[in-house]
């Protein structure tokens, strides 16, 4: 086997793809692998630039490889999509990544460590436990709906609802009274769950320094300071504060022809469970600063004498990614605008 340079990889679960080509551009490798075969064939390989699509399990196999002393580049599936050149299986697709790696302008995605992986668990498990818990009060709400029985909106109304359930002070047949009683236990459990998870990222965030300062910025909390530090570890992955917007999917999209440029509505690319949170962090600032006018910058005070609330909220946010950029970036705490 002539050596070989540049490497496609294709993972899957049980059976990965092997695409690699030499200095010269020549097909060195076609195999197929097994799992347990992965790390002993990439150990007797020299060391090679290893392209994969960043997926759930890519960062494990970069960890992996890396330590074999490969240079492993992770690399968004769409922007690899592009070089699939005809059909589509596992094959092509390790040698679509072999062909997308060694672009020049091909643009990668940074290998996170165990302990990024870790604390971004948390929040991805919180999200589904709420997602759940509102599944749950949802399907609770219609079912005493059909009995005529209704309650306020919010968490408070729900409560309501579920302690009724829960004590049986409710007028229901047995049948629709044992399944209303299993949806609303099944909710408590969700939320003691969601409430577990939220209180641990609470403390990890009071514990870190880096989280503690984030949260000195309007409209930053706990949550959103913990999440933000998981994942931009090192603020100079990006040039400026508008590249992690961007990456956020904060920022508009861009089309131009014939010399003319129109911006429309936010991409919605990237992290949105970091996006979310900015957002909601930003329409809970806006409340405030309405409440408190003379609270609010300038900038702000001017957007929401003009704009709709919600473009707003999404500006503020766009405004605060940079804004937290720049202060892991110089390592600074917030520095409110002075205010007229």
């Amino acid at each position: 086997m002539e050596q070989v340079s540049m490497i496609g990889l294709d993972l899957a679960k049980q059976v990965f793809e092997v695409h690699g080509r030499t200095a010269a551009g020549e097909v060195a490798v076609r195999r197929t692998l097994k799992r347990s075969q992965v790390e002993k064939f990439f150990a007797k390989l020299p060391k090679a630039i290893v392209g994969m699509e960043a997926c759930g399990s890519a960062h494990h196999w970069a960890r992996q490889l890396s330590a074999l002393g490969h240079e492993v580049r992770l690399m968004p599936p769409v922007y690899v999509k592009a070089y699939v050149k005809r059909n589509k299986s596992d094959r092509i697709d390790a040698a679509a990544c072999c062909e997308a790696v060694g672009r020049p302008d091909m643009r990668f995605v940074a290998v996170k460590t165990v302990e990024q992986q870790a604390a971004l668990s948390l929040h991805r498990s919180r999200d589904l436990l709420v997602r759940q818990h509102t599944q749950l009060g949802n399907a609770l709400r219609a079912l005493l709906a059909e009995f005529g029985i209704v309650s306020g909106k919010g968490k408070a109304g729900l409560a309501h609802l579920v302690e009724a359930v829960r004590t049986d002070t409710l007028a229901l047949p047995v049948d629709a009274q044992f399944a209303a009683r299993a949806l609303a236990e099944q909710a408590v459990a969700l939320e003691a769950a969601a409430d577990k998870l939220e209180r641990r990222i609470r403390e990890q965030a009071k514990a870190d320094r880096k989280a503690r300062l984030l949260q000195t910025a309007p409209g930053v909390g706990p949550l959103s300071a913990h999440a933000t530090v998981a994942s931009l570890p090192d603020p100079s992955l990006f040039d400026r504060g508008r590249d992690f917007a961007a990456w956020l999917g904060l920022t508009p999209r861009l089309e131009g022809t014939g010399g003319k440029h129109r911006t429309g509505r936010i991409t919605k690319q990237g992290n949105q469970p970091l996006r979310r949170l900015l957002v909601l962090g930003a329409t809970a600032w806006l409340r405030h600063v309405k409440a408190h006018p003379e609270k609010g910058s300038p900038w702000l005070r001017s957007m929401l004498a003009r704009k709709p609330i919600k473009l707003v909220a999404v500006a503020q946010a766009a405004r605060t990614a940079r804004i937290l950029w720049a202060m892991l970036r110089h390592d600074q705490p917030y520095r409110a605008p002075a205010v007229g």
